[in-house]
């Protein structure tokens, strides 16, 4: 195979699988594990994928057979660079040997790609997060099991809520579609059921919120903005927003584009 049919063929896999783990696609195209590396490292600088430890994750434009795209996919590059702005923050909350437990989204998954290789207890009902640390040695992963939906990338159901039910954690991350007039809100009553259930089983409710989700309503009510601990969102957060969050008694933090900007430029 010629280098730019494997190199084409290679970007169409993953545009359709939308992860993968490189030693099954050195297998798959016939080639060592480092030219694969080679190809991905070049798909990464064409902002095409990000890599993961033993695995690639695509990040650009899904290929999908004419079928509706999963809304996970849809949102991954909503809010991108404000989205890994968030993440940064968040992710400095966070203490190696830490058990936390990370809810399904995008704003999520871009924090669990910062904790990649960093000795932790993840509890995550999300599938790409845990496909995430399938193969890092250093986090010992509890997936909580429950019923697929594959259009959000989650685990819900009976199941999961009985799994959440025996799970203490000290910091749960997760995210919504809304916030409005102090409340919060998500696109599913199942999500909203679990995401209640995680929230009595952790000491610290954090937030993760761009700041186009405040004033927006969605189909089901989750909690008062006042039951959270955190709030972590964008500096683009307008002021009556960050008032009636600090108002709430949460704590607020903003998270600095020049960080985001300082790391990307290191890695």
């Amino acid at each position: 195979m010629l280098i730019p049919e494997r190199q084409s063929r290679l970007q169409e896999l993953l545009s359709r699988r939308g992860m993968a783990n490189l030693e099954l696609l050195a297998g798959e195209l016939n080639v060592s594990q480092s030219t694969i590396r080679r190809d991905i490292d070049a798909m990464v600088q064409r902002g095409l994928v990000t890599r993961t430890h033993g695995g690639v994750i695509w990040v650009g434009e899904r290929i999908t057979s004419g079928t509706r795209p999963y809304a996970f996919d849809q949102r991954m590059g909503y809010q991108l660079d404000v989205k890994r702005q968030i993440a940064r923050a968040a992710a400095q909350l966070i203490q190696p040997g830490e058990t936390v437990l990370i809810d399904g989204g995008t704003t999520t998954f871009y924090l669990a790609q910062e904790l990649v290789g960093i000795p932790l207890q993840i509890v995550t009902n999300s599938l790409p997060i845990a496909n995430l640390f399938l193969n890092d040695e250093n986090v010992e992963l509890v997936l909580t099991g429950g019923i697929a939906y594959p259009r959000y990338g989650v685990l819900l159901g009976p199941i999961l809520e009985n799994v959440l039910a025996t799970v203490h954690v000290k910091r749960m991350f997760f995210s919504v579609a809304g916030i409005h007039e102090g409340s919060l809100y998500n696109q599913n009553m199942l999500l909203v059921q679990a995401e209640k259930t995680m929230m009595r089983q952790t000491q610290q409710a954090i937030l993760l919120a761009d700041s186009s989700k405040f004033g927006q309503q969605a189909l089901a009510r989750l909690c008062n903005l006042g039951e959270i601990h955190t709030v972590v969102s964008d500096c683009g957060l307008e002021a009556a927003h960050q008032e009636q969050t600090r108002a709430a008694g949460c704590q607020l933090i903003l998270a600095d584009p020049a960080a985001s900007t300082s790391a990307a430029a290191k890695g």
